[in-house]
Parts: C-alpha cells; sequence; structure tokens
C-alpha cells in the first residue's frame, strides 16, 4: 500500500487521545484522521501552534507540510473517538466525490472475485440481477459518471451511497453474510491499542 497524499481530519484532541494513560502535560494533540487515497484511518500530530477543525483537508507528502508535523500512527476503527466515528461518513462522501472518476471506473471495470462473487455483489444492495444489468449496461457503454449511472440503472438511484456505505463495512470491520471479508476500497490494519 501506498502513502496518503491528502486526509480529511475527523477529530482534532488538542489533550491527546482520552485513552491515553500518560499525564495530561505529557500528551501532544493529535487529529485522528481519514486518508484520501487508502481511506487508512490515521493519527496525526499537528505542527506546534496549529489547530485542526473537523473535516478540513490536510497535506500529508513528503514534502512542505503546512499543518502535519507528523503521522503518528495507522489505528483501526475501534479507536476512532465518537466524534470521529460521527464524522467519517461525511468525510467519506467528499472524498467519494472528490473522485467521482476513480468510482464511476469501479461500476465499469470490476470484475469476477471468484466463481461465486463478483464484485460489484460486495457492494450493499447489488444482488445478482441488479449486477447482471450494471454488466450489460456497462457493455453498451462505459458509465460515464454517477449520474449517468443512476439513469441507465433505475434501481440505483445514488450509486455513490454504495461506494460510501461499502467504505465504511470495510473500515468499521462489519461484514456481510456469505461474502467474506473482502477489501475492495481499504487495507486491513493491525490494531496497535494502547
Amino acid at each position: 500500500m501506498g502513502m496518503e497524499e491528502y486526509a480529511i481530519i475527523l477529530d482534532y484532541l488538542p489533550t491527546g487521545h482520552p485513552e491515553d494513560k500518560r499525564p495530561i502535560y505529557k500528551r501532544e494533540p493529535i487529529a485522528q484522521a481519514v486518508g484520501e487515497s487508502f481511506f487508512s484511518l490515521l493519527e496525526l500530530v499537528p505542527k506546534k501552534g496549529v489547530t485542526l477543525t473537523s473535516q478540513e483537508r490536510v497535506y500529508l507528502g513528503k514534502e512542505n507540510r503546512d499543518k502535519i508535523d507528523f503521522i503518528k500512527r495507522r489505528i483501526p476503527y475501534e479507536v476512532l473517538t465518537p466524534g470521529a466515528r460521527t464524522e467519517l461518513t461525511a468525510a467519506i462522501e467528499s472524498i467519494v466525490e472528490r473522485n467521482e472518476k476513480k468510482f464511476v471506473d469501479f461500476f465499469n471495470e470490476s470484475g469476477p472475485i471468484s466463481v461465486r462473487f463478483h464484485q460489484l455483489e460486495l457492494l450493499p444492495g447489488i444482488g445478482n440481477r441488479l449486477m447482471w444489468e450494471i454488466l450489460e449496461e456497462r457493455k453498451k457503454k462505459p458509465f460515464e459518471s454517477f449520474a449517468d449511472i443512476s439513469k441507465r440503472i433505475k434501481a440505483l438511484p445514488h450509486p455513490e451511497e454504495l461506494i460510501v456505505r461499502r467504505i465504511e463495512m470495510e473500515l468499521s470491520g462489519e461484514k456481510q453474510v456469505g461474502k467474506g471479508k473482502y477489501k475492495l476500497f481499504t487495507a486491513p490494519v493491525k490494531s496497535d491499542r494502547r
């Protein structure tokens, strides 16, 4: 997996994580964020004197970071604060919207995972019949946008919502019955609880 270039702030904790057992004066401010490329859940340490706000987009690249001092660690969903969990859906929605082509291409290019499953079937609400309708429609002409998908596939008025919901499921560890632990948009993270 590559590095995240940008992230969306989910929660800013000026006195560190509430579960940090060290005295407050020894803790550094941290922010919990979700990366834009791989949906990595991250703990970030801001530069001295910088205050961050929820839904703020920050640069994490190697050079000239303006607000972030360093990436402290990747974290599992369980470590997110209640505030970060509340902000997660809106952050994922903005990332999916900003990268619409990438996710429309998923509808155009997804393929079978096994003899029994197609990647499309891993999106919540897409069963066998709807999968075949999407496959037939994309053969005629690739989808150009989420609006194009919803216009041509009447049963999908908001295809972007299926992508957002799937990403949330992958991050939270929620499993779909009978569909294994496949990851379409995220990568697994090892838990390193405090």
